[in-house]
Protein backbone atom coordinates (compact mmCIF):
# COMPACT_ATOMS: atom_id res chain seq x y z
CA UNK A 1 0.00 0.00 0.00
CA UNK A 2 1.13 3.46 -0.51
CA UNK A 3 2.25 5.66 2.01
CA UNK A 4 1.62 8.96 2.53
CA UNK A 5 2.65 12.07 5.53
CA UNK A 6 1.41 15.24 5.33
CA UNK A 7 2.59 17.49 7.24
CA UNK A 8 0.15 20.13 8.40
CA UNK A 9 -2.66 18.46 7.36
CA UNK A 10 -5.35 19.09 9.69
CA UNK A 11 -7.43 22.09 8.31
CA UNK A 12 -8.23 23.23 4.59
CA UNK A 13 -6.14 22.14 1.72
CA UNK A 14 -3.86 19.66 3.81
CA UNK A 15 -7.09 17.67 5.33
CA UNK A 16 -8.86 17.78 1.64
CA UNK A 17 -4.84 16.52 0.07
CA UNK A 18 -5.20 13.17 2.64
CA UNK A 19 -9.01 12.86 1.99
CA UNK A 20 -7.96 12.27 -1.80
CA UNK A 21 -5.46 9.71 -1.35
CA UNK A 22 -7.29 7.92 1.65
CA UNK A 23 -10.09 8.08 -0.84
CA UNK A 24 -7.73 5.71 -3.21
CA UNK A 25 -6.60 3.57 -0.92
CA UNK A 26 -3.51 5.14 0.78
CA UNK A 27 -2.38 4.97 3.80
CA UNK A 28 -2.03 8.19 4.98
CA UNK A 29 -0.63 10.00 8.15
CA UNK A 30 -1.76 13.71 8.68
CA UNK A 31 0.20 15.87 11.32
CA UNK A 32 -0.89 19.00 13.76
CA UNK A 33 0.22 20.81 16.27
CA UNK A 34 -2.68 19.09 18.84
CA UNK A 35 -2.69 15.59 18.45
CA UNK A 36 -6.10 14.77 19.96
CA UNK A 37 -7.83 17.42 16.78
CA UNK A 38 -5.34 15.56 14.18
CA UNK A 39 -6.89 11.99 15.67
CA UNK A 40 -10.29 13.48 15.00
CA UNK A 41 -9.48 14.71 11.66
CA UNK A 42 -7.87 11.39 10.82
CA UNK A 43 -11.56 10.29 11.33
CA UNK A 44 -13.13 12.11 9.69
CA UNK A 45 -10.58 12.04 6.66
CA UNK A 46 -11.40 8.01 6.89
CA UNK A 47 -9.60 4.89 5.04
CA UNK A 48 -6.32 4.13 6.51
CA UNK A 49 -5.90 7.43 8.16
CA UNK A 50 -4.01 8.37 11.46
CA UNK A 51 -3.04 11.42 12.76
CA UNK A 52 -0.43 12.24 14.69
CA UNK A 53 1.14 14.83 16.88
CA UNK A 54 3.56 17.30 15.13
CA UNK A 55 4.85 20.94 16.00
CA UNK A 56 7.30 22.16 12.90
CA UNK A 57 7.90 25.03 14.85
CA UNK A 58 9.58 23.24 17.59
CA UNK A 59 12.31 20.95 15.06
CA UNK A 60 14.45 19.86 17.58
CA UNK A 61 11.37 17.66 18.20
CA UNK A 62 10.67 16.54 14.72
CA UNK A 63 12.01 13.36 14.68
CA UNK A 64 10.89 12.13 18.31
CA UNK A 65 7.41 12.76 16.91
CA UNK A 66 7.77 10.61 13.85
CA UNK A 67 9.74 7.80 15.70
CA UNK A 68 6.44 5.43 15.46
CA UNK A 69 6.15 6.73 11.56
CA UNK A 70 7.37 3.52 9.22
CA UNK A 71 8.22 3.37 5.26
CA UNK A 72 6.51 6.77 3.39
CA UNK A 73 6.17 6.71 0.14
CA UNK A 74 5.51 10.53 -0.01
CA UNK A 75 5.56 13.74 1.68
CA UNK A 76 3.85 16.44 1.55
CA UNK A 77 4.60 19.58 3.48
CA UNK A 78 2.00 21.97 3.53
CA UNK A 79 1.96 24.36 6.56
CA UNK A 80 0.56 27.65 6.38
CA UNK A 81 1.39 31.04 8.65
CA UNK A 82 -0.69 34.07 7.67
CA UNK A 83 2.31 35.76 9.12
CA UNK A 84 1.68 40.33 8.89
CA UNK A 85 5.53 41.78 9.17
CA UNK A 86 6.68 44.85 8.23
CA UNK A 87 10.38 46.20 8.11
CA UNK A 88 9.57 49.27 9.87
CA UNK A 89 7.54 47.72 12.54
CA UNK A 90 9.28 44.04 12.84
CA UNK A 91 7.99 41.53 15.04
CA UNK A 92 10.88 38.93 15.69
CA UNK A 93 8.51 36.79 17.69
CA UNK A 94 6.53 36.47 14.43
CA UNK A 95 9.05 36.08 12.31
CA UNK A 96 10.79 33.53 13.86
CA UNK A 97 7.74 31.53 14.11
CA UNK A 98 7.45 31.34 10.83
CA UNK A 99 10.76 30.97 8.88
CA UNK A 100 11.44 28.44 11.79
CA UNK A 101 8.13 26.16 10.63
CA UNK A 102 8.59 26.56 6.85
CA UNK A 103 12.70 26.58 6.24
CA UNK A 104 14.33 24.33 9.68
CA UNK A 105 10.92 22.35 10.48
CA UNK A 106 10.55 20.98 6.76
CA UNK A 107 13.77 20.58 6.48
CA UNK A 108 13.62 18.31 10.12
CA UNK A 109 10.99 16.36 9.16
CA UNK A 110 12.99 14.99 5.50
CA UNK A 111 15.85 14.76 7.59
CA UNK A 112 13.81 12.63 10.24
CA UNK A 113 12.72 10.10 7.44
CA UNK A 114 15.26 10.12 4.68
CA UNK A 115 15.70 6.43 5.88
CA UNK A 116 11.81 5.54 5.55
CA UNK A 117 11.58 7.60 2.02
CA UNK A 118 11.50 5.48 -0.61
CA UNK A 119 13.50 5.70 -3.12
CA UNK A 120 11.24 6.23 -6.12
CA UNK A 121 9.19 8.32 -4.06
CA UNK A 122 8.90 12.47 -3.69
CA UNK A 123 8.33 15.57 -1.86
CA UNK A 124 5.99 18.65 -2.43
CA UNK A 125 6.28 21.68 -0.19
CA UNK A 126 4.16 24.79 -0.28
CA UNK A 127 5.42 27.78 -0.70
CA UNK A 128 3.17 30.53 -2.60
CA UNK A 129 2.83 33.36 -4.67
CA UNK A 130 4.20 36.49 -2.00
CA UNK A 131 7.36 35.29 -2.78
CA UNK A 132 6.84 36.94 -6.39
CA UNK A 133 4.32 39.72 -5.26
CA UNK A 134 4.99 40.90 -2.16
CA UNK A 135 1.94 43.03 -0.63
CA UNK A 136 1.57 45.27 2.57
CA UNK A 137 3.06 43.29 5.89
CA UNK A 138 3.81 39.96 3.68
CA UNK A 139 7.69 41.13 3.88
CA UNK A 140 8.22 37.36 6.63
CA UNK A 141 5.87 35.34 3.93
CA UNK A 142 7.45 36.78 0.90
CA UNK A 143 10.83 35.62 2.39
CA UNK A 144 10.41 32.46 3.48
CA UNK A 145 8.11 31.74 0.35
CA UNK A 146 11.04 32.63 -1.65
CA UNK A 147 13.50 30.30 0.55
CA UNK A 148 11.29 27.57 -0.42
CA UNK A 149 12.19 27.67 -3.64
CA UNK A 150 15.88 27.15 -3.24
CA UNK A 151 14.75 24.55 -0.33
CA UNK A 152 13.13 22.58 -3.09
CA UNK A 153 16.19 23.04 -5.42
CA UNK A 154 19.12 21.63 -2.57
CA UNK A 155 17.03 18.85 -1.41
CA UNK A 156 16.36 17.82 -5.37
CA UNK A 157 20.28 17.28 -5.15
CA UNK A 158 20.30 16.03 -2.03
CA UNK A 159 17.53 13.64 -1.11
CA UNK A 160 17.88 12.01 -5.43
CA UNK A 161 16.78 9.91 -6.47
CA UNK A 162 13.66 10.93 -4.42
CA UNK A 163 11.67 14.18 -6.70
CA UNK A 164 11.42 17.42 -4.91
CA UNK A 165 9.02 20.06 -6.29
CA UNK A 166 6.95 22.65 -4.84
CA UNK A 167 3.73 24.37 -5.20
CA UNK A 168 2.99 27.64 -4.80
CA UNK A 169 -0.87 28.44 -4.50
CA UNK A 170 -2.04 31.67 -5.73
CA UNK A 171 -5.46 32.93 -3.99
CA UNK A 172 -7.71 30.17 -3.16
CA UNK A 173 -10.91 30.96 -3.67
CA UNK A 174 -13.12 28.89 -1.68
CA UNK A 175 -10.45 27.79 1.24
CA UNK A 176 -11.60 28.72 4.93
CA UNK A 177 -9.44 32.13 5.03
CA UNK A 178 -10.37 33.42 1.96
CA UNK A 179 -14.04 32.66 1.77
CA UNK A 180 -14.39 35.35 4.68
CA UNK A 181 -13.05 37.91 1.77
CA UNK A 182 -15.46 37.37 -0.75
CA UNK A 183 -14.82 41.34 -1.90
CA UNK A 184 -11.02 40.82 -2.32
CA UNK A 185 -11.44 37.34 -4.15
CA UNK A 186 -13.76 38.82 -6.25
CA UNK A 187 -10.80 41.31 -7.32
CA UNK A 188 -8.51 38.78 -7.94
CA UNK A 189 -10.96 36.88 -10.10
CA UNK A 190 -11.37 39.80 -12.15
CA UNK A 191 -7.48 39.85 -12.62
CA UNK A 192 -7.09 36.68 -13.45
CA UNK A 193 -6.63 35.29 -17.37
CA UNK A 194 -8.48 32.38 -16.43
CA UNK A 195 -11.63 34.44 -15.26
CA UNK A 196 -12.33 31.77 -12.26
CA UNK A 197 -10.52 31.68 -8.80
CA UNK A 198 -7.98 28.56 -7.83
CA UNK A 199 -9.83 26.24 -5.84
CA UNK A 200 -8.66 23.86 -3.20
CA UNK A 201 -9.47 21.21 -5.70
CA UNK A 202 -7.23 22.69 -8.43
CA UNK A 203 -4.43 22.49 -5.74
CA UNK A 204 -5.06 18.89 -4.86
CA UNK A 205 -3.98 18.11 -8.40
CA UNK A 206 -1.56 20.34 -8.44
CA UNK A 207 -0.01 18.09 -5.61
CA UNK A 208 -1.34 14.80 -7.37
CA UNK A 209 0.35 16.01 -11.00
CA UNK A 210 4.09 16.32 -8.68
CA UNK A 211 3.36 13.09 -7.07
CA UNK A 212 2.42 10.69 -9.71
CA UNK A 213 4.75 12.33 -13.17
CA UNK A 214 8.10 10.31 -12.50
CA UNK A 215 9.88 13.21 -14.60
CA UNK A 216 8.77 16.19 -13.17
CA UNK A 217 11.62 17.09 -10.45
CA UNK A 218 13.02 20.36 -9.00
CA UNK A 219 10.55 22.83 -10.24
CA UNK A 220 8.27 25.51 -8.78
CA UNK A 221 4.74 24.33 -10.19
CA UNK A 222 2.58 27.90 -10.02
CA UNK A 223 -1.34 27.21 -9.56
CA UNK A 224 -2.94 30.50 -9.82
CA UNK A 225 -4.92 30.99 -12.95
CA UNK A 226 -2.10 33.15 -14.72
CA UNK A 227 -2.58 36.09 -11.90
CA UNK A 228 0.61 37.44 -12.16
CA UNK A 229 0.56 37.82 -15.97
CA UNK A 230 -1.69 40.61 -15.80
Amino acid sequence: MTALLIASGTHGIGTEIARHYAERGWSVVLTGRDGSHAKSVAAEVGGDSRGIALDLSEPEQVADSLTDVGAIDHVVLSAIARDVNYVTDYNIGAAHYLATMKLIGYTAVLSALTDRLAEDGSVVLFGGRAKDRPYPGSLTVSTVNGGISGMMRALAVQLAPRRVNAIHPGIVGDSPYWTENQAFTEKVREATPTGRNVTIADIVDGVDFLIRNRSVNGIDLYVDGGWLLQ
